[in-house]
């Protein structure tokens, strides 16, 4: 046997022990680059927009015409709906004006703040005169108030007042001796025996040395019926008034407050004539279309955020194997899409607020504000989704990724400069309050300087502060220009200078090759849209396949038997 014999023979046994031939090392490693090829090409198509995917795969920008629809649609019904709930809202506010005129004594629109009694005698004359004008109520309203009913009688009218149990006080001597524990006497009065009813008020004595205050408790009904020309059925409701006679800082002032606490609830018998049943229900029927949107538009952004993360699983683990290299955070981030997301949180809020929407049409609910911060929200996210199609061409975009860029450093700024506005907050409100109407509270407090920052009302504030105290006028002066200094000319300026530095790296580092792994990883991918192989050739269904198997077979039997 010759040496070539031997080496060839050699070289069978080293190919049959399991060791892969030349051929097959070439033929792994081409299916390698072919799978990479594929990896690289799978995920410049998820980050291409509707017409590059259109010109890639000739497949239809559904989901952006979708969009583009829902957009529309739930304008139109935020606009309905609004129209309706403007209607429900000036209902309560006018209500709530006319019970003022009616059991407020003199009362003028707008001196609610300054309405207040000083003498013993007007105090008295107020609680006869609301007692007078429950009884006449049907006799003087011109709106369809009615009395609440429980049952077959009519709930009746609480009048109580609050004091404190014992107490002597004689402020000339300085001294006296009070007991804390407050104790309640109330009288009730039904509407329909107003003599009766002023008989008893003179068993009523007020304590007006340890009086805190009067209230009077009552229950009005009344139907909103404008609601008909809007083809909705009326609404029910109850007006549970409430009159404070408030003496609790005993000044020698009473302040007097009407306020009501409104109960929507569904017309226990109607009927409407005039109103086509189409017209009725048409309404009803675009809030089931726009579910029917959302619900497809909430499946398609599901689908492509699942497509996205299958992605990024599959790039992981390709660099695991490849490269060694573990996937940086953002790297992950960008196949997270964040305007999906937005989608999705809009989608849910809408379908919510469309079917509370229907409940409310349809009387099983009345949640208007629920059903408004539902559909508002959702409206709302719908339309900054707008900004994603706007994203895809240059110049927009620079202006979202400077805001996606600058977002956390904002986040961190807000947060040391909130420590600042806060600490002048709570100094304000100690300070200032017992001297200034716009430091009264935290909350106005928190106002007041918020529209100092933007220079809005700034004369009032300074010249509205008392000067019955010298000294904290002095430290008013000193605490209102250092805000302004110091946010205005300071903050504000490092906050616009902040963005600007993002807009700059921004827009330079569009201008240099990509930064991050992934997008030189893309880069790579010479491929245009337009090239054809991002096509995929469809596969034929397992019912297809099954039907023309079963076919074949049965052709079969039929040759072989004939």
């Amino acid at each position: 046997m010759s040496d070539s014999e031997e080496s060839s023979d050699v070289y069978s046994v080293y190919e049959t022990n399991g060791q892969p031939s030349w051929a097959e090392h070439q033929q792994k490693h081409q299916q390698d680059l072919g799978n990479v090829e594929n990896l690289r090409r799978k995920i410049k198509y998820y980050f291409m927009n509707p017409c590059e995917k259109y010109h890639a795969r000739g497949r239809k920008p559904w989901k952006l015409v979708l969009q583009l629809i829902k957009i529309a649609i739930i304008t139109i019904q935020l606009v309905s709906f609004g129209l309706s709930n403007q209607m429900v809202v000036m209902f309560k506010e006018e209500n709530l004006m006319t019970f003022k005129h009616l059991f407020l004594k003199d009362y003028v629109d707008g001196g609610m703040d300054t309405y207040a009694l000083y003498r013993q005698g007007d105090v008295y004359d107020h609680i006869n005169y609301i007692v007078e004008q429950y009884g006449l109520l049907r006799n003087i309203t011109v709106g369809n108030h009615a009395y609440d009913r429980n049952g077959g009688t009519y709930s009746p009218m609480s009048v109580c007042q609050e004091y404190y149990r014992n107490g002597t006080i004689y402020p000339g001597n300085e001294t006296f001796e009070i007991d804390a524990e407050v104790e309640t006497d109330c009288l009730e009065i039904y509407p329909m025996y107003p003599l009766a009813l002023s008989e008893d008020l003179h068993g009523f004595k007020l304590h007006f040395k340890t009086l805190l205050r009067v209230k009077f408790m009552f229950v009005l009904k009344a139907i909103n019926l404008q609601t008909v020309r809007h083809r909705e059925l009326p609404d029910c409701y109850d007006f549970k008034v409430l009159i404070t006679f408030d003496n609790q800082a005993h000044s020698g002032r009473v302040k007097v407050n009407l306020d009501n606490d409104v109960e929507i609830n569904e017309c226990r018998d109607w009927k409407v004539t005039g109103a086509s049943a189409r017209n009725v229900y048409f309404p009803l029927l675009f809030d089931c279309l726009i579910i029917i949107t959302c619900i497809t538009s909430l499946a398609l952004c599901t689908r492509s955020v699942l497509n996205g993360m299958q992605l990024q699983f599959e790039y992981i683990l390709y660099c695991n194997n490849h490269s060694g290299k573990e996937v940086s955070l953002s790297d992950k981030l960008d196949f997270l899409n964040g305007w999906y997301i937005l989608i999705i949180v809009s989608d849910t809020l809408t379908i919510i607020g469309s079917i509370l929407k229907i409940e409310i049409q349809t009387k099983a609910l009345t949640s208007y504000d629920v059903c408004s911060i539902f559909l508002g929200s959702g409206t709302m996210f719908v339309w900054i989704g707008v900004i994603r199609y706007m994203g895809y061409f240059k110049k927009y975009n620079i202006l979202i990724l400077t805001l996606r860029a600058a977002f956390p450093n904002v986040i961190r700024f807000v947060c040391c400069a909130g420590i600042i506005y806060l600490s002048y907050c709570f100094c304000g409100w100690i300070v200032l309050g017992p001297y200034h109407k716009k430091f009264r509270t935290l909350n106005t407090v928190s106002e007041c300087l918020f529209s100092l920052i933007n220079g809005d009302d700034m004369f009032p504030t300074f010249s509205n502060m008392q000067q019955k105290s010298q000294l904290v006028w002095i430290f008013s002066r000193v605490y209102l220009y250092t805000f302004v200094s110091l946010f205005i000319y300071m903050i504000l300026s490092l906050f616009i200078t902040l963005i600007t530095n993002t807009y700059d790296t921004i827009k330079q580092q569009q201008s240099e090759n990509p930064t991050s792994e992934l997008q030189r990883f893309l880069l790579e991918c010479k491929d245009l849209p337009n090239s054809g192989v991002y096509r995929i050739k469809e596969k034929p269904s397992c019912f297809l396949n099954c039907c023309m198997s079963r076919c074949n077979g049965h052709r079969d039997r039929l040759i072989s038997e004939t």
